[in-house]
This record gives structure tokens, C-alpha cells and sequence, in this order.
């Protein structure tokens, strides 16, 4: 989010576990809530035997692997976020000083 060319190393190290907690943690809990939501219409070993018959997944491993699902498209939601909210280099900084 901010400039890190002039932060010491332990700075830089903190703001980047603050960038991957603000990414990690709300997809996080959407994750959560969207298999909550999914997973009181849909049953997993229903669904397996729609998708995948031949594999045997047990009904855990459903709830398990659709959070899992649900974790990834929501980081990668926040992250696409994060990299658009990022602030823009300015022109002037690609010219050399003096």
C-alpha cells in the first residue's frame, strides 16, 4: 500500500503481514458465511455423486473442500481488491534527481 523503498526490513515485514491479514482474514469470514449459506440447500455427498461418483468423499471432506473453494474465490477477490486500491506511482518518479 505505501512506498516500502524507504521502510527498514522489519517494517516492510510488518506491513506485509498487515497486507495478507486484510486479504486473508475477511475472505476469511466470507468463506465461512458463503458455506454456511451453500451448505443449507446443498448436501455434499448429493453433490459428489452429481460431479465426481467414482471418487469417495465423505461428507466432511464436502464441507472441508467447498470452504476451502469458497476461501480461495473470495481471497483472490480481496486480493484482486488490494491491487486495484493500490496507490499510483507518480510520473515524476521514474526521473532521475540531479
Amino acid at each position: 500500500m505505501n512506498d516500502t523503498s524507504d521502510t527498514p526490513p522489519m517494517s516492510r515485514r510488518r506491513l506485509l503481514i498487515r497486507q495478507w491479514g486484510a486479504i486473508l482474514w475477511p475472505s476469511f469470514v466470507a468463506a465461512g458465511l458463503a458455506s454456511m449459506v451453500f451448505f443449507a440447500f446443498v448436501d455434499p455427498l448429493r453433490l459428489r455423486d452429481i460431479t465426481f461418483p467414482q471418487h469417495a468423499i465423505s461428507r466432511e471432506m464436502g464441507y472441508t473442500l467447498g470452504f476451502f473453494m469458497f476461501w480461495a474465490v473470495t481471497a483472490a477477490a480481496s486480493g484482486v481488491t488490494w491491487y486495484l486500491l493500490r496507490p499510483l506511482r507518480r510520473d515524476d518518479d521514474d526521473v532521475p534527481l540531479g
